[in-house]
């Protein structure tokens, strides 16, 4: 057990949700005695959301379900100012018109996640252009400008790693941490909200709204922070060598997201499975209890019950029987072509350009290192990106294989006796 008494902390913790909260003991009484209202911004600098936003998105879903209202609030207003949180640089300024494109891309995937008003839930999608875009900024600078110090301002560390750089901070940006503020103490306002949630990045900017909801309104505002995603072997969450794991379907198919989870490294598998599906906690247990080869069938569960939020159980389970009948038909010679080598290779480690040069999809070593540079190259459906890769028995699939492929037609599969 997590320690907390409130439905809400207590499965956030116990799934891995919480990097820091302001005054825990406050909030969690306040969840236990009454429905609390929370929300989360998102940018709106793209046509889809893609895998980083899942967290949070995530976090909104088990508001809701442990009996909140969750608030997912579109940065209609704040993506005209861009947030230098975690940024070198600055972010290129967006029309109306792709801010408002971008918005109805990002809206088809929350309805996936949460129960809106009108659809038999209490969620609400709320957008600071609402208030941002009408501001007269003499009153906002006389109104809220002065609760803020710039000497305060100047040590968060958003800023101060691009002052550090001496890289460019335009004074919108500087401003962006005032709108954040500001949005937090409007949603108060107007919808009674008294949480504000993101990555652990957003620490500051939210501790700057419930400053400010103090100053301004008297109100006790609460943090709530989740760890910034990387993978057990240290990268980032969501990074692959073909760019951004996008959320709308239209940019990226089900299948390739089922397998993007389905190349989970080990060392995830657990912790992906508490974020990124529903799954009880017992069932979790037992898939991460799997030794060896057979954690591949938890990385199965962990794709299929990934997409099954994003894309539906259809397409999620469409996905798993493709990428089932790829692997076995091949192995039984249907379609694939299998090359059977000795376990022993494995076991010492086979270099991937040898491995693709003796399958017959490279004319020679330094032909599959040229291949592997251009992008040509796959392993098990993910991207060869590193020439000096060594396949091991940890590269065989559930199905006792490994897939080489040379573009999307060629295909043969390693076999160890």
């Amino acid at each position: 057990m997590s320690g907390y008494k409130s439905d809400f902390l207590n499965v956030l913790a116990s799934r891995g949700f919480i990097h820091q909260v302001s005054e825990p003991d406050a909030l969690d009484s306040l969840a236990q005695s009454k429905q609390i209202t929370a929300y989360i911004g998102f940018d709106c600098t793209a046509p889809s959301l893609h895998i980083g936003s899942l967290l949070p998105i995530m976090m909104l879903h088990w508001l809701q379900q442990t009996g909140h209202r969750p608030i997912a609030l579109m940065g209609g207003g704040t993506t005209r100012v861009g947030d230098p949180s975690g940024k070198d640089e600055s972010r290129r300024v967006l029309t109306e018109e792709i801010i408002g494109e971008n918005l109805k891309g990002i809206r088809q995937v929350f309805g996936k996640f949460l129960k809106f008003d009108g659809d038999g839930g209490n969620a609400i999608m709320a957008n600071n252009a609402d208030w941002l875009n009408s501001l007269n900024y003499i009153d906002f600078l006389r109104d809220v400008g002065r609760h803020f110090s710039v000497n305060r301002m100047l040590a968060f560390d958003s800023v101060k790693l691009r002052l550090d750089r001496q890289q460019e901070l335009s004074f919108l940006e500087f401003n962006y941490m005032i709108l954040q503020a500001y949005d937090f103490v409007e949603l108060h306002k107007r919808t009674g909200c008294v949480l504000q949630m993101g990555g652990s990045d957003q620490w500051g900017n939210i501790v700057s709204g419930i400053d400010l909801g103090r100053r301004m309104a008297n109100a006790q505002l609460f943090a709530l922070t989740a760890p910034l995603i990387t993978t057990s072997s240290g990268a980032k969450m969501g990074k692959t060598a073909a760019g951004a794991v996008w959320l709308n379907a239209d940019l990226m198919s089900p299948y390739d997201y089922w397998q993007f989870w389905r190349n989970t490294e080990d060392g995830d598998v657990s912790r992906f499975l508490k974020l990124f599906t529903v799954l009880p906690l017992d069932e979790i247990g037992r898939l991460a209890a799997l030794q060896g080869s057979e954690i591949n069938e938890a990385k199965k569960v962990l794709a299929t019950e990934a997409t099954a939020l994003v894309h539906g159980r259809a397409a999620a389970d469409e996905a798993a029987e493709t990428a089932r009948r790829t692997f076995e038909e091949g192995e039984h010679a249907e379609n694939l072509p299998t090359l059977k080598i000795s376990v022993s290779l494995l076991e010492q480690g086979l270099g991937v350009s040898n491995a693709f040069s003796s399958a017959g999809l490279a004319s020679s070593n330094s032909d599959a290192r040229r291949q592997i540079k251009g992008g040509g190259l796959k392993v098990n459906d993910v991207t060869v990106t590193d020439e000096k890769m060594v396949l091991t028995t940890k590269d065989l699939t559930s199905e006792g294989v490994i897939k080489l492929s040379l573009g999307r037609k060629r295909h043969v599969l390693l076999k160890p006796l």
